[in-house]
């Protein structure tokens, strides 16, 4: 398993319930890639206008040869397109052996 980490700044506030908005209808065609296996958006608390999307994919080469080249990922991308340039960083992660082991 593979981690995507992408982490967007929103910065004017009016475009942030948009942007949550898209990318819940952008997760209908996440949910339906048999690539991924789990994802969530979360908002920063100190910083409201940061925002990093971590998903979960069977592994890197599943994620940008299976899912971006098959049928779900054109109407996924159209849902974020407008949001694509507030990208800051995204990168794939792996595991490491500390993890919480309620969670496993």
């Amino acid at each position: 398993m593979t981690v995507e980490y992408i982490r967007y700044r929103i910065a004017e506030t009016e475009r942030r319930t948009a942007f949550e908005k898209a990318y819940a209808a952008a997760a209908e065609h996440l949910y339906a890639a048999p690539q991924c296996l789990g994802y969530e958006l979360s908002r920063g608390v100190e910083e409201p206008d940061r925002y990093i999307l971590r998903i979960e994919w069977t592994s890197v080469e599943d994620h940008e040869g299976g899912f971006r080249r098959g049928p779900h990922f054109p109407p996924f991308l159209a849902e974020i397109r407008p949001y694509v340039d507030d990208i800051e960083e995204m990168k794939h992660y792996e595991r490491t052996l500390v993890v919480d082991k309620k969670r496993m």
